[in-house]
């Protein structure tokens, strides 16, 4: 009994790095869809894991770096690989430049960013009730849901990733979430060091308005949520400590 209590929470980490292994392997063969139930999966146990390490008081440094490890294949990998695919539908062409090497190798940069960003957050004890910079679940979250909402008007979930982007917005983009990743902006973490009500405003800000957003736009309202998780940390950049 003492077994299972002390790796369940180990076992339900694997089990978000089986579905990030899955999902990598659908989007080398363009099965978004598949690959975004995939990801779906794996935030689910991500979220679960930690929440079982606490109530069952199993909290361990293996499952700390079980816990990186495996997010390093669905939230560092996964999102890398979709921006690799979405390079490689254009030419070599960044403003108006003709490049002597194979741009979709840039969209990479955001797995490498996003294996930074676990190795600081690793080591930084501050981390405990607040994020700095962007976690990794929500890019990659932020990526697969620009990439749908683009899509949303057509209808068509799986055409989505395969939208003709320009190699400038894509690059743009990818900077740009590059930066959010290792970024000294404080995020909002769903702890609890009080029970005060004014000690969890931020909280309270943001699963109100994303439960608002959610519930006007759906499943476009996706990289919405994750936009204005961004902004509601900015604003309350005091609060967060």
């Amino acid at each position: 009994m003492n077994f299972i209590k002390n790796n369940l929470a180990n076992a339900l980490t694997l089990g978000n790095l089986f579905c990030g292994s899955i999902a990598v392997i659908q989007i080398l063969n363009h099965n978004y869809a598949i690959a975004a139930l995939c990801l779906a999966l794996s935030l689910v146990l991500d979220f679960f894991d930690g929440f079982v390490a606490r109530a069952l008081k199993s909290n361990s440094n293996l499952g700390a770096q079980l816990d990186s490890l495996a997010d390093m294949v669905s939230f560092g990998l996964v999102p890398g690989l979709v921006m690799f695919n979405a390079f490689a539908n254009n030419a070599n062409e960044l403003f108006g430049i003709t490049l002597p090497f194979e741009l979709k190798y840039f969209g990479l940069f955001i797995t490498l960013f996003s294996c930074l960003r676990l190795a600081i957050f690793n080591l930084d004890e501050e981390q405990t009730y607040y994020f700095k910079g962007l976690n990794t679940p929500s890019n990659t979250i932020l990526i697969f849901g620009v990439l749908y909402f683009l899509g949303e008007s057509s209808n068509q979930f799986a055409s989505a990733f395969t939208l003709s982007f320009s190699n400038e917005i894509l690059f743009i983009f990818t900077i740009l979430s590059s930066w959010l990743l290792i970024s000294p902006i404080k995020m909002i973490a769903m702890k609890f060091k009080s029970k005060k009500l004014e000690d969890n405003y931020p909280k309270v800000f943001l699963v109100i308005g994303s439960f608002l957003i959610m519930s006007i736009f759906r499943l476009a309202g996706i990289p919405l949520v994750i936009i204005y998780y961004i902004l509601i940390s900015i604003v309350f950049q005091k609060q967060l400590k």
